[in-house]
């Protein structure tokens, strides 16, 4: 069921409701008062008649004439009757039939009034002493115009309530209609929305009610979405280049190689050559599966307590290997008394990556002899890895695009290298709930800061 349809129906259903119980309840107290109203008018008529009828004898004439013309204000369709304690009908008048069980007058003779209905028609009796007898007095009308006018209320009651109903409901569709109509247009817009188009926003976004709210939403989504498209297609076009420029120069040396028949010097040469090509290649390879692993769930990679500073002295033995001329000086800025505020929770291998590749991008972007700081900072719930060089360091515009995959500054062109060591460090970090960040000035140097949680955070007052 649409949306749409369902509103009206729980709209057209609340309203019914409320007029069904609105209007049951008007006729029904209307009903009740006119009832009770008219069992009293019966009842004068009771006294009325007791008084025409067995006080005649023991009243002045002009008592009597008075008894006499409230007697003959008649009800409509008016019964009375005058019984003895004997059940012996004494007085009677009216046309109409109106039956009186002996039971009847047994109950008048113990609860000393009744009332009943008998169809349309209401009895009223009495017990009423005279000269010390008791006499029992039956008056009982039809409520002919009451009644009328009450079936005129039933009448305009359910017509009303028949044409609220067909009102409510031709108004609840339109105000669904309405309602749903911003939304409509979200989803109409949303699906001219492509892949190959991701710059289209939603235009409901402007405002602060639901609709603008989702709006706001699906634009966040489609700002994700466009890039996260554009950095795949980024990563694809530049892995694409960085993987085929080895592939080429082997393909060309080993064609060139062929051509003719060359001395044992001249094939070694050949041969060195592709080897550093292909060395280049699995270096490139190893690096894509490294940057697809730490792009996987946080809870498929296996965690262990570590301590960073041994962290740091296997990284910087391990960054010695690829860059012998390095050389590093570990600082820490607040050596603590306690060894556990040093602890971490990661995976041991995939951080030894992202601390090798922040330290070997140190020693090949440094100028003459490569010394490199890093210091360790504790604070109350996190551990900071500082990476400081005095190396050439970079543009600000360039420092936006570190994280960028493959991407390389303008001025480290010259240099060796496939743009992969910040951009898959800071995804290991982010596996970590850590954060990475660079600050570099041109000529001047680059500071790496790596901030990791601590596996017992401890609160400093």
């Amino acid at each position: 069921m649409k949306i749409k349809t369902r509103l009206t129906l729980q709209f057209a259903g609340i309203f019914t409701g409320i007029l069904l119980f609105f209007s049951i309840s008007v006729y029904y107290f209307s009903s009740l008062y006119r009832k009770n109203d008219f069992y009293g008018r019966i009842l004068n008529r009771a006294f009325a008649t007791a008084h025409y009828v067995l006080d005649a004898d023991t009243v002045s004439q002009q008592q009597h004439a008075l008894d006499q013309r409230l007697y003959f204000q008649m009800l409509p369709r008016e019964v009375v009757k005058v019984y003895d304690e004997n059940h012996r009908l004494l007085f009677t008048d009216g046309a109409d039939q109106l039956v009186v069980p002996p039971r009847l007058l047994e109950k008048l003779k113990q609860d000393g009034e009744v009332r009943l209905e008998q169809g349309d028609r209401q009895l009223v009796g009495i017990r009423y002493w005279h000269t010390n007898k008791v006499y029992f007095v039956l008056a009982s009308s039809i409520d002919l115009y009451n009644l009328n006018k009450l079936q005129h209320l039933r009448t305009l009651l359910i017509t009303g309530f028949v044409i609220s109903l067909l009102t409510v409901i031709i108004a609840g569709m339109a105000f669904s209609r309405a309602a749903l109509k911003p939304f409509l247009k979200v989803v109409s817009e949303v699906e001219t929305i492509n892949a190959s188009d991701l710059r289209q926003r939603l235009s409901q976004a402007d405002g602060e009610d639901e609709v603008a709210h989702l709006a706001q939403t699906f634009n966040n989504l489609l700002d994700r979405l466009e890039t996260a498209f554009e950095s795949q297609k980024t990563f694809v076009s530049s892995a694409s280049h960085e993987l085929r420029t080895p592939l080429t120069a082997m393909i060309g040396e080993l064609q060139v190689a062929l051509m003719n028949r060359r001395q044992p010097e001249e094939y070694e040469r050949v041969l060195q050559s592709i080897l550093e090509d292909a060395q280049l290649l699995a270096q490139l390879s190893n690096g894509l599966l490294q940057m697809v692993q730490a792009s996987t769930d946080s809870s498929k990679i296996p965690m262990t307590d570590l301590r960073v500073d041994e962290l740091v002295w296997q990284a910087c033995a391990e960054g010695r290997k690829r860059q012998p001329h390095m050389k590093v000086e570990v600082d820490f800025v607040n050596l603590p008394e306690d060894d556990n505020e040093l602890m971490i929770r990661g995976n041991e291998a995939l951080l030894l990556i992202a601390t090798v590749n922040v330290l070997e991008n140190a020693a090949k972007f440094s100028r003459g002899e490569v010394i490199i700081t890093v210091s360790i900072e504790v604070q109350a719930r996190t551990l900071v890895l500082r990476i400081q060089d005095r190396g050439i360091g970079m543009a600000p515009e360039d420092v936006r695009k570190v994280f960028v995959p493959f991407f390389r500054a303008e001025n480290v062109r010259e240099i060796s290298g496939h743009g992969i060591g910040l951009p898959l460090a800071e995804k290991i970090i982010q596996l970590h709930r850590g954060t990475i960040a660079v600050r570099s000035q041109l000529n001047e140097g680059t500071e790496v800061s790596i901030t990791l949680p601590k596996l017992y955070g401890v609160i400093r007052i």
